[in-house]
């Protein structure tokens, strides 16, 4: 018979077997690999039992799961393998080795399967266009359409690698005390070296309420930077070169170039389909489809479509570039998607990864190169919970610095899965690069090409470095200096100011401003300046505001005929401005000016006035301003912010107020005028730009206060001019102005042989004007009959041009070939005319 010290020992020998038991089958680990390599596999999806959410998503080729209940059952998932189940039990469910296999082929029921492009004598033979016809006719949209209110977070990771590194490039003088940097490089598949450079997370809260009221708010939530929060150009340039994209819609836009979509309507149009084989894509069943472009020269894809066998829903995509891509400054695209389809109608973005390779020398892929990646996790969705008013409200401390700061515990738990050893070395590098000061200059330098400001101490920076020299006919040359504070890039409050020198008429000028803003939130501002400089007036109709907006005077180094209808003008100005909503601002500017011709011999601004002539105009007006920009984009929440690039359109609505009288000023009159303008893709067919303006002088005024119908008689190209016109040819108290101008991408030149491998893009246009001049308005300056308004048909100009003039991956030059419509008659008019100048964009 047992002692009871035996029974203790036997009891607690049970207990510890029974719970060593129930640990091994709530807990499972082991290595993960490749079938035929023997490789272990990272980024695999493991399931516990029948559960639809992954327990754990791995980083590495190893796992190990933890259950509050028994673990019955393991599920791996990966893209491009086949899915594998193994039932655990006590005996194996530690130490696992899970091979999985590539693709595997199934037989699909009605449909060839066919593993190289195959020739159909018509597309409804292709057994790719009858899924493809299922995909369009059960056209899904976006799940967050459907839902009374939803939240969901975004997880947001941006990073820069400098490609193609090999010892001859890491060896030059450069790099001289900056070559610890290397140690932090990477071996690539090509056996060349990647350099992390930039590295950039954030993390959103968005919120959504469609009914009963459409809104919705985007809250960055935390952000971190691998130590270049206060360089404007990289930080801009890493959130500039990405936009939001919807798999099913026509037109995917890239850098605001339109790519025709593989699962648009119109897709056949450019793309061959090739049903290629069946697989497994997260436990479902799937189509798999190969996409390419009918031609490589056109801005198109090629890649994977991966179709769901039942519901026909697209549960993810590779978008890839063709090696013929003519796009300035990039060398190549690749885009993998993941959707979520939670039903019949409806789909939810999971995953966007988008690789983006840029370099502005050489299309080869030796070349030296920038790959920027963006990777964007979308998850803990949530729908038709009650939201508050308040969550939509613009709060102050959204707009301040520290709001984004968090530390890195917060971030291990952020962050969907944990940085690599790469990734965190590129906080530790650059932290080390802030400390050199060859590092530094290297910065300065790139800094000073992209703002055009020098910064010569903390605070100040000189410039715009590209208007230190002009010239014009009242000038001669002319040299302009000036200087800015700047601080932060998010500076509440700014002074500008500027002297400049003309050597021919031996006089100075001077231009200063200074800005406050109050308030982050509705960016309540209030400003002040003043300026005497010699201008050229009647270049734009819905003129910009503020003393240190651009003057055209120092614009004109080369032209046509003589241009001496310059003015000088002498301004003061004060304005305050609110955002009491989103992207929509209020302005009120009050002005006194006096305006004079700069140019008496050759240019007449004289004007009667009860009877007396007068050479100088005394003006004082307040201008109410409406200006709208919806969708548009911003970094930074200072005095001065940097736009995205989007299609955002741009509207607003002036009116402006003149008071006889107030600081001597000589009319009453009132303006009103309107402008909108718009970017439009069209699908494959390119993008148009599309301007609209249109106004009125309510009362009779001198030259210098009347709208001038904006003319260009340089030989460079300026937006939203009329090319074929003289300065002050049109002169109208009532005006509507229209430019169209579309830019092909190539489509059409892309035909021509040999053109094509030139790589340039044509790009069409025209202009018209119409407007009217009272005789009133006529009679009261003294050159009355030199001024009329295009009143008698409509002036247009049209044409042509040549874009993506250059070599390599630079090609910014372009040149435009004008054509006069009408009003052929008058005295020296240009029929025919050609303007040049760079384009920088993509």
């Amino acid at each position: 018979m047992m002692s009871i010290n035996q029974l203790k020992y036997c009891f607690l020998y049970i207990c510890l077997l029974l719970s060593g038991l129930s640990y091994a089958q709530n807990t499972a680990n082991g290595k993960i690999i490749d079938e035929k390599t023997n490789k272990e596999i990272s980024g695999v999806e493991v399931f516990i039992n029948d559960s639809n959410k992954a327990a754990l998503t791995t980083t590495t080729g190893n796992f190990s799961v933890q259950s509050d209940s028994i673990i019955y059952k393991l599920k791996f998932t990966r893209k491009n393998y086949a899915f594998e189940t193994v039932d655990i039990s006590v005996d194996n469910a530690n130490n696992l080795v899970i091979k999985l296999s590539q693709e595997k082929v199934s037989s699909i029921e009605e449909v060839v399967i066919h593993n190289e492009k195959t020739k159909y004598k018509s597309k409804k033979e292709n057994p790719a266009y009858r899924i493809m016809q299922e995909v369009w006719k059960r056209k899904r949209n976006n799940g967050l359409e459907k839902f009374d209110t939803y939240t969901f977070k975004e997880y947001e990771k941006i990073q820069f690698d400098a490609n193609n590194l090999d010892s001859a490039f890491m060896n030059r003088k450069i790099f001289n005390k900056l070559d610890f940097i290397f140690d932090y490089a990477d071996s690539t598949a090509s056996g060349k070296m990647a350099l992390p450079i930039f590295l950039n997370e954030s993390i959103y809260k968005n919120f959504g309420e469609n009914k009963p009221n459409k809104k919705s708010k985007k809250l960055l939530v935390a952000q971190k930077t691998s130590g270049f929060q206060d360089n404007q150009v990289i930080t801009l340039t890493a959130k500039n070169l990405y936009r939001d994209i919807n798999i099913y819609d026509n037109t995917l836009n890239y850098f605001d170039i339109g790519f025709p979509s593989p699962v648009g309507t119109d897709g056949f149009s450019t793309y061959d389909y090739n049903l290629v084989d069946t697989i497994a894509v997260n436990g479902e069943n799937a189509y798999k489809i190969r996409y390419q472009p009918r031609r490589t020269e056109v801005l198109a894809f090629q890649g994977y479509l991966y179709i769901d066998t039942d519901s026909y829903a697209v549960l993810g995509a590779t978008l890839k570039s063709t090696n013929k891509i003519n796009v300035n400054f990039i060398n190549a695209i690749s885009t993998e998607l993941e959707y979520d389809n939670p039903d019949d109608e409806t789909f939810l973005p999971k995953k966007f990864v988008t690789e983006i390779e840029m370099t502005p020398f050489a299309k080869k892929k030796s070349a030296k190169s920038i790959i920027a990646k963006r990777s964007v996790d979308y998850s803990e969705y949530d729908f038709n919970k009650p939201l508050a008013d308040s969550i939509f409200t613009r709060k102050k401390e959204e707009y301040d610095d520290s709001f984004v700061e968090k530390d890195e515990a917060f971030w291990a738990t952020a962050r969907p899965d944990s940085l690599s050893k790469q990734e965190q070395g590129v906080y530790e590098m650059l932290d080390k690069l802030q400390q050199t000061p060859k590092f530094n200059r290297i910065i300065k330098l790139t800094e000073t090409l992209a703002s055009r400001y020098y910064n010569v101490t903390k605070g100040i920076d000189l410039g715009p470095i590209t208007s230190i020299y002009g010239k014009n006919e009242v000038e001669g040359d002319r040299i302009r200096l000036g200087a800015r504070t700047y601080f932060t890039q998010n500076d509440p409050w700014r002074v500008e100011f500027y002297n400049a020198y003309g050597f021919k008429d031996q006089q100075f000028k001077y231009g200063v401003e200074g800005r406050y803003m109050f308030n982050r939130v509705n960016r309540f501002m209030v400003g002040a300046g003043t300026k005497r400089d010699i201008t050229q007036l009647g270049v734009q109709l819905t003129t910009e505001d503020g003393i240190l907006s651009r003057s055209f005077a120092s614009s004109t180094v080369f032209a046509r005929g003589e241009n001496a209808s310059l003015s000088s003008v002498n301004q003061t100005s004060v304005f305050t401005s609110i955002e009491p909503w989103k992207n929509f601002q209020i302005r009120v500017d009050g002005t006194m000016q006096s305006i004079k011709s700069a140019n008496p011999d050759g240019f007449n601004l004289m004007y009667y006035q009860n009877g007396n002539l007068r050479k100088t105009t005394n003006d004082s007006h307040v201008t109410f301003s409406l200006i709208a920009r919806p969708g548009a984009k911003f970094s930074q929440t200072g005095v001065d912010r940097y736009e995205h690039g989007t299609l955002a359109p741009t509207i607003v609505l002036k009116y402006t107020r003149g008071i006889e009288g107030l600081f001597n000023a000589d009319f009453n009159y009132n303006k009103l005028q309107f402008m909108f303008y718009k970017p439009i893709l069209l699908g494959s067919w390119g993008k148009t730009l599309f301007s609209f303006e249109a106004g009125k002088n309510f009362d009779a005024v001198p030259l210098a206060l009347q709208n001038i119908i904006p003319g260009n008689q340089s030989y460079g190209l300026v937006p939203n001019t009329f090319a074929q016109l003289n300065y002050y040819e049109f002169v109208a108290d009532t005006y509507s102005t229209m430019h169209i101008e579309h830019h092909f991408n190539g489509k059409i030149l892309s035909f021509i042989p040999l053109i094509k491998k030139l790589k340039l893009r044509e790009v069409a246009f025209i202009r018209g004007a119409y407007g009217s001049l009272s005789d009133n308005s006529k009679n009261i300056n003294v050159d009355n009959l030199k001024y009329s308004a295009p009143d008698q048909q409509i002036y247009y100009e049209y044409g042509f041009g040549i874009e993506n003039i250059g070599f390599g991956n630079i090609r910014i030059f372009r040149v435009d070939f004008n054509w006069r419509g009408n009003y052929l008659d008058r005295q020296d008019v240009s029929k025919f005319g050609i303007k040049a100048g760079f384009q920088f964009g993509f």
